[in-house]
């Protein structure tokens, strides 16, 4: 297992990615001042998103039934929790965006290879977590 999103798992029979990108931000307010830089104020966290990309390829799998099966969990609008190989968790995350791009198509029109990228963000609520801790 490369990684979970709830109960579907990226690995070589599903989906494996190549690679994983994580961006998290942090939050500072600003006002403005005259003659010297703006003041600033830590708020709080940010948001945090994870990109994961591959390809995929028809000999190995049907890379089209598991992009499908992520749509289904994206239309349902429900976090999931995230983790990865090792056991680390990253947090509840919603499905943002999935694109895919198919190429190398043959004579019945299915994709030999799907390039994929799927877009998760982080919505874990820090109030709810430090509350049920």
């Amino acid at each position: 297992m490369l990684m979970a999103l709830g109960m579907f798992i990226f690995e070589i029979p599903t989906l494996a990615h190549d690679e994983m990108q994580r961006k998290a931000q942090w939050v500072h307010a600003r006002s403005g001042r005259v003659g010297a830089r703006d003041a600033t104020q830590y708020v709080g966290p940010g948001a945090e998103t994870v990109s994961l990309s591959g390809a995929v390829y028809s000999e190995i799998t049907d890379g089209a039934v598991c992009i499908d099966q992520l749509r289904a969990m994206a239309d349902e609008g429900d976090p999931y929790p995230l983790l990865d190989g090792t056991g680390l968790v990253f947090g509840n995350y919603v499905i943002e965006a999935i694109d895919e791009r198919h190429a190398a198509i043959m004579a019945d029109g299915r994709a030999r290879r799907i390039d994929f990228a799927i877009d998760l963000l982080r919505v874990d609520d820090p109030v709810t977590d430090e509350a049920a801790a």
